[in-house]
């Protein structure tokens, strides 16, 4: 099954900025010492570049159970939300997403926007995506396409509305 188009962009905007910084990490030194054992996030960022998705999953998981956002977004986007990975589950990718956007990770905001829209994993909601499109927008995110498509399917008193909320929104911290 083909990823949903908004997916697609998600993906194209958030894959660059979460994997290069690893790829600068990985050129050639001089004389590196001996590194200790990896973090798990390291581990997991690792598998994910090599496309391990089951020891993706296995490093990041009792990240995530910690409520993690990076690990959160990273196994709700790359594990449980790739359609081409065996552990494909929508209702585990989008609760992971929502926690790590309701906590304020930015990233976590386009795919969580693109579910709504598209209504995979929860209820289809032109107007909730919308809100989290713009609460990604007033945090420097970069403004995708999805955005106006989305902002086409609502009634301009229902953008105003979540215009307001997203302005008003508070991240939670616990």
């Amino acid at each position: 099954m083909p990823l949903p188009r908004s997916f697609r962009l998600a993906a194209l905007l958030i894959a660059p900025l979460l994997l290069a910084p690893a790829a600068f990490a990985q050129a050639p030194q001089q004389q590196q010492a001996p590194q200790g054992p990896q973090t798990p996030m390291e581990a997991g960022m690792k598998a994910l570049q090599e496309r391990n998705l089951d020891a993706a999953e296995k490093a990041l998981a009792g990240l995530a159970k910690e409520r993690d956002p990076r690990a959160e977004f990273l196994l709700g986007f790359y594990v449980y939300g790739n359609p081409e990975a065996k552990q494909t589950d929508m209702g585990k990718a989008v609760p992971l997403l929502l926690d790590a956007a309701e906590r304020g990770y930015v990233p976590a905001m386009i795919p969580l926007a693109a579910a709504y829209a598209d209504g995979k994993g929860v209820p289809k909601s032109f107007y909730d995506a919308y809100k989290w499109l713009a609460i990604a927008e007033l945090w420097n995110a970069p403004r995708v396409q999805l955005f106006d498509a989305i902002e086409h399917e609502l009634k301009p008193e229902e953008i105003a509305k979540a215009k307001a909320e997203a302005a008003a929104y508070a991240f939670k911290t616990k």
